[in-house]
């Protein structure tokens, strides 16, 4: 009986000794300074353009094909030394969360550290890279006149609290190290050009972690700092804060919180591909599942990737994030050798549709960096880096979709020749969905049909469809905020071409309130 008493003792002491240290641990306190070598700095900077790159290729076979479901553990993840260059060469488009970023840091080298945002909006939208969702909105915005932040904003842009913004705002992170309110006014001035709202968020919180992983290792620390930027009220801040509190709840067990933010944050009202679809690109779903990889992951490298991946939906994009935070936090040296050899046999190519190399954007980055340290306060001494550390500004609240709630979604799948599109629906607001489509099977085409769109009878615009998928128009017609109730929209082909005709997929019908659910089996069931 002592002897089981004595081993109970033991493990109560244990137990207490393990829970005091848990709650001793000290948090980390945001220096007024902080004061890299060179060599650092660079390696940070390097280190998270490659996680970047590493993550992307990990994570890029899997994208969207686990859509509300997580990869299972017995399914292995690919990777070996020639991988990033095999995928250079097969799959360029999927580096879309890398290539633009490099476009934006050829922009402020070409342009200066303060250049408008309709320098990056032009230089992106007229570049020959494929682009989706948000992204490709802003583009048909922009060449077709409305201009940023017009060209972002959820009126204009039905996709506006999509990722996009989120996965290629890593650049404004990497050139201002500690310096979290220099790159929320980066993110702040190009986010708009494509995004609104949560969209815009997504991209400020990922920069201002990878900002604030040069100043700290403490990974708590870099989340909530990053989401000091972000307004309280929003739904981007509810979510990220939700995955931080159930981590506390569930440590050891990611695929609880997985499961709980599943059940409270996934409903989707804003891309009209993801509202009635297990499909989510919303910013806020993916952004969570990058935070429960760096979390779970623990500062390993793989196991941050791997996490973050394994939580589905945009499975190249959110390790991508995650590996490059976390790269930055490590640099470059600290990096598993496993997976360097991918990234050293390419560093030197150009980048998929770019004409800079990783070399060279980890060059530029740093340029980029001591000069915004040396505007804000910084030095630079000899090998010797000081930076002003700054202390986190709020943005202004902005949210996307008021008074829209998804009510009906139709399936139409049918071609149309000359005939005119007509629909009829009920509620405050529609999302048309459809593309030009080729009759003889051509994939070039300068061709655009032009179709004349009417709101109740009346002629709102005419809208442009360009054949050429690079510059194609994403949805064929949106329009929020009507009266809610009975409307008709229809769609009249003006220059009608016998080798193309009118794709009609889909269409999303919203109203001013939530529909309630309709119980086909009133009564008891006997």
């Amino acid at each position: 009986m002592k002897r089981v008493t004595r081993v109970f003792f033991f493990f109560c002491t244990t137990f207490l000794l393990v829970s005091c240290v848990r709650e001793s641990k000290q948090p980390f306190v945001l220096p007024a300074e902080v004061t890299l070598t060179v060599d650092q700095l660079q390696d940070k900077i390097k280190g998270g353009w490659a996680g970047q790159t590493i993550g992307c290729t990990f994570g890029g076979p899997t994208e969207f094909k686990f859509k509300g479901t997580m990869i299972q553990d017995y399914q292995n993840i690919t990777w070996y030394d020639d991988y990033i260059r095999d995928i250079f060469e097969s799959d360029p488009g999927l580096y879309d969360d890398v290539y633009l970023d490099f476009t934006f840091v050829e922009v402020l080298e070409r342009v200066g550290l303060d250049a408008p945002a309709d320098s990056f909006a032009l230089s992106f939208a007229r570049d020959d890279y494929k682009l989706w969702h948000a992204n490709q909105a802003a583009r048909y915005n922009i060449l077709n006149g409305i201009k940023p932040p017009a060209s972002g904003h959820w009126l204009n842009n039905p996709h506006a609290d999509d990722i996009d913004f989120q996965i290629e705002s890593d650049f404004a992170g990497m050139m201002a190290p500690g310096m979290i309110n220099t790159a929320t006014g980066i993110c702040d001035r190009i986010g708009h050009i494509m995004n609104y709202g949560d969209g815009v968020y997504g991209g400020v919180f990922m920069a201002g972690m990878y900002s604030t992983a040069f100043i700290s290792d403490d990974l708590d620390f870099i989340i909530s700092q990053g989401l000091k930027p972000i307004p309280e009220q929003s739904k981007f801040y509810k979510a990220i804060s939700d995955v931080i509190a159930w981590h506390k709840q569930y440590p050891d067990d990611w695929k609880k919180t997985w499961f709980e933010f599943e059940k409270k944050h996934t409903s989707e009202k804003g891309c009209p591909e993801g509202v009635f679809n297990a499909f989510n690109i919303d910013a806020s779903v993916n952004a969570a599942y990058v935070v429960i990889g760096l979390l779970y992951g623990e500062k390993d490298f793989f196991k941050t990737m791997d996490i973050s991946t394994r939580c589905g939906q945009d499975s190249d994009c959110n390790p991508a994030t995650a590996a490059g935070i976390l790269g930055v936090m490590l640099g470059y040296k600290n990096i598993p050798d496993f997976w360097k050899p991918a990234v050293e046999k390419v560093q030197d190519l150009k980048f998929p549709y770019s004409d800079l190399t990783l070399n060279q954007v980890y060059a530029l980055s740093y340029k980029h960096a001591v000069t915004l340290i040396s505007q804000n306060q910084g030095a630079i001494t000899n090998d010797s880096i000081r930076i002003k550390v700054q202390q986190p500004e709020t943005l202004k609240l902005e949210q996307s979709f008021e008074g829209m709630f998804p009510v009906k979604e139709l399936l139409i799948r049918k071609d149309y020749l000359e005939d005119p599109i007509k629909i009829p629906f009920t509620g405050n607001g529609i999302v048309v969905l459809g593309n030009v489509k080729s009759q003889c099977g051509e994939s070039k085409s300068n061709y655009t049909a032009l179709l004349d769109v009417y709101m109740d009878g009346k002629k709102t615009e005419q809208v442009r469809m360009p054949f050429d998928y690079i510059i194609r128009k994403y949805d064929i017609y949106h329009k929020y905020l009507l009266e809610n109730g009975d409307h008709q929209v229809e769609v009249k082909w003006v220059n009608p071409d016998p080798a193309f005709r009118i794709y009609l997929k889909s269409y999303v019908v919203y109203a001013n309130q939530p529909i309630e659910p309709i119980n086909p089996y009133p009564g008891k069931i006997k």
